[in-house]
């Protein structure tokens, strides 16, 4: 068996999804649950030194493979999206989903994109995966999003638009290395000798792509207005899957091809994390909206993620891998929960919520469990992944930890007092039932995930090591 497995049942539920009429979400359910399969079974033929990657000439001219390589890293970011998938196509199942055939079909078709980027080893083969991924996302948010449509519509295009433009200035670089190779595959790449100009050049190209899609500041206008105008299911996509490509991408293409530029911006690229760690916990701290406070809460821990894969250090590398991964579950269990108080409150105005607690003391516990993980509980996922990011940090300087740190504090304060203003106070008016069993489940299954690797996270440190390893002995040595 070889990567190209899950590709196959994920393109194959998309289409079988589209003809499935009203159990379309159980059908993508079965096909999200046999992508996660054939992705487990792909870790234990890994582990047990199986070839699982592909090569098979796409073109002759130019000269483009079907190349997917299967590694530590990358199957470590496929089975975020294929544990992720399921979750995220199951939470929908308590709200009423219109033209539910075309809704899981571009879900699954979403997940194909995402799985791709993060398999191909051809430049040109991953640019189309890393496009395609697009193309979903807007009609999931156009179609199925909230409040106003042109608002809708407006920050929709707005999000296509900005984001293909800056995938153009990649597209660019990759053009320009295929003249010097010959071809666009990542190994080949990573061995050119560019200049130090070429280089600079070469990065501050992916740098555009990369900076809009996970997004760092000032390139992040575009995500509060689209989290909180797309369904609940695209923007768990989004935040849990999605903005994981464009940190994934800084390690497997941007570091390798580029590391001169690498090595001699790090503190400009590491200044440009940390502070989008402190300006989303500060416009956090002023948002009355549930969806858009969570927005920024993600902009603020995706900001140190990228400042722990520009530190260079295996430690740093290391910890923004476990961050992206447990981010990826947080995020979207507090989106989740955020759409179970939407389901009774019919609002996502802060100011509007208040007394949970009383009425729904099972839904309160697991919120609450879902907040102190996101404010890096040791026990949880996340605690583990900022401490060692924030370690690598203090190696670099110890005022980018001192800083870097900050977004623990002030994530504390304004998560805390959100989930004041939310779950206790008095009481609202409106009665709130507490979780029924399919929102109890999908909540469940993440808490054990983050407490799980919280206390265990050997499995993916020895899964990921050897790859980020590889990828920084090139990157150091040149």
């Amino acid at each position: 068996m070889d990567v190209s497995i899950v590709l196959i049942l994920l393109l194959a539920g998309t289409l079988v999804t589209l003809f499935s009429g009203k159990s379309a979400g159980k059908v993508a359910l079965a096909f999200g649950i046999l992508s996660l399969v054939a992705s487990i079974v792909l870790l234990s033929d890994y582990n047990a030194g199986k070839s699982i990657n592909v090569l098979a000439t796409w073109m002759e001219n130019p000269q483009i493979y079907f190349a997917l390589n299967g590694d530590g890293l990358s199957l470590a970011m496929l089975l975020l999206t294929t544990s992720l998938l399921p979750i995220i196509i199951y939470s929908t199942f308590g709200s009423e989903v219109k033209n539910p055939s075309s809704f899981y079909s571009l879900i699954l078709f979403m997940g194909f994109a995402m799985a791709g980027t993060f398999l191909a080893a051809d430049g040109f083969l991953y640019y189309i995966f890393w496009e395609l991924a697009l193309i979903p996302i807007y009609f999931i948010a156009l179609n199925w999003g909230n409040g106003d449509a042109k608002e809708r519509q407006k920050a929709v295009v707005k999000f296509f638009i900005y984001t293909f433009a800056g995938s153009l200035f990649m597209l660019a670089g990759f053009a320009y290395l295929y003249t010097k190779a010959g071809n666009f595959l990542v190994g080949n790449l990573s061995n050119l000798r560019l200049s130090d100009q070429e280089q600079f050049w070469i990065f501050l190209g992916f740098f555009a792509a990369y900076a809009i899609k996970i997004p760092l500041i000032p390139f992040h206008t575009w995500q509060a207005a689209v989290y909180q105008k797309a369904p609940t299911a695209g923007t768990m996509l989004l935040s849990g899957i999605m903005l994981k490509m464009g940190l994934y991408s800084v390690l497997r293409w941007q570091l390798p091809i580029a590391p001169y530029a690498a090595k001699a911006f790090m503190a400009t690229f590491l200044i440009f994390g940390i502070a989008g760690t402190i300006y989303g916990s500060i416009v956090a701290l002023r948002q009355k909206d549930l969806k858009k406070l969570l927005a920024y809460s993600s902009l603020a821990h995706v900001g140190l993620i990228a400042a722990g894969a520009y530190t260079l250090t295996v430690d740093g590398v290391r910890g923004a891998v476990l961050q992206m991964i447990s981010h990826g579950f947080v995020i979207v269990g507090l989106f989740f929960a955020a759409e179970v108080i939407y389901r009774r409150y019919q609002t996502r105005d802060i100011s509007q919520m208040g007394g949970i607690r009383v009425q729904a003391p099972k839904f309160t516990s697991m919120f609450l469990i879902l907040v102190l993980a996101s404010v890096a509980l040791p026990t949880t996922f996340n605690f583990v992944g900022e401490f060692t990011v924030l370690y690598a940090l203090s190696t670099i300087d110890i005022w980018f930890a001192i800083i870097g740190g900050l977004t623990i504090i002030l994530g504390a304060y304004y998560m805390l007092k959100m989930f004041q203003n939310v779950m206790l106070g008095e009481t609202n008016a409106k009665p709130f039932a507490d979780l029924t069993f399919q929102e109890g489940l999908t909540m469940a299954v993440i808490i054990g995930v983050l407490f799980f690797f919280g206390m265990y996270p050997k499995p993916i440190n020895d899964l990921i090591t050897p790859s980020i390893q590889q990828i920084l002995n090139y990157t150091l040595k040149s």
